[in-house]
C-alpha cells in the first residue's frame, strides 16, 4: 500500500464519528440520512465526514435507481485490507524486536 494511501486511511479513521460510520457500514450499505440520525449529527456535519471517508477511499457512494437525490454509502474493503496488512507487518517487526531483546536480557548475567 502506498504510504500516502495509508496516511489518508489513518487520518480518516482518526475521528470517532467517522469510525462509528465505518462500524455502521460494516453491517451493510446505508443512506446518508440514516447515518446522520444514528450518530445524532446534523446533515452538513455528516456530509463533511462522508466526504472525508470517500476521499480516503474507505467508502463509496451510489444512488438508487428510483431517486438520484438519495445517497447510499457502502464500505470499500481495499483500504481496510491494506491497513490490516500494514498492522500485521508492524506487529511482526515489533514481535521480532521484543524476542531479540528478551533473548539478550536472558543471556546477561
Amino acid at each position: 500500500m502506498p504510504q500516502a494511501q495509508l496516511d489518508r486511511t489513518l487520518a480518516a479513521l482518526a475521528d470517532p464519528h467517522r469510525r462509528r460510520v465505518v462500524d455502521l457500514l460494516s453491517r451493510g450499505p446505508r443512506p446518508a440520512g440514516d447515518l446522520a440520525r444514528e450518530l445524532g449529527l446534523p446533515a452538513p456535519a455528516m456530509s463533511r465526514h462522508l466526504r472525508t471517508l470517500r476521499e480516503s477511499g474507505l467508502v463509496e457512494e451510489s444512488h438508487p435507481p428510483f431517486d438520484a437525490r438519495v445517497r447510499i454509502y457502502a464500505l470499500r474493503p481495499e483500504p481496510m485490507t491494506h491497513l490490516i496488512r500494514w498492522l500485521e507487518e508492524s506487529e511482526r517487526l515489533w514481535s521480532e524486536q521484543l524476542l531479540a531483546f528478551k533473548a539478550h536480557v536472558e543471556k546477561a548475567p
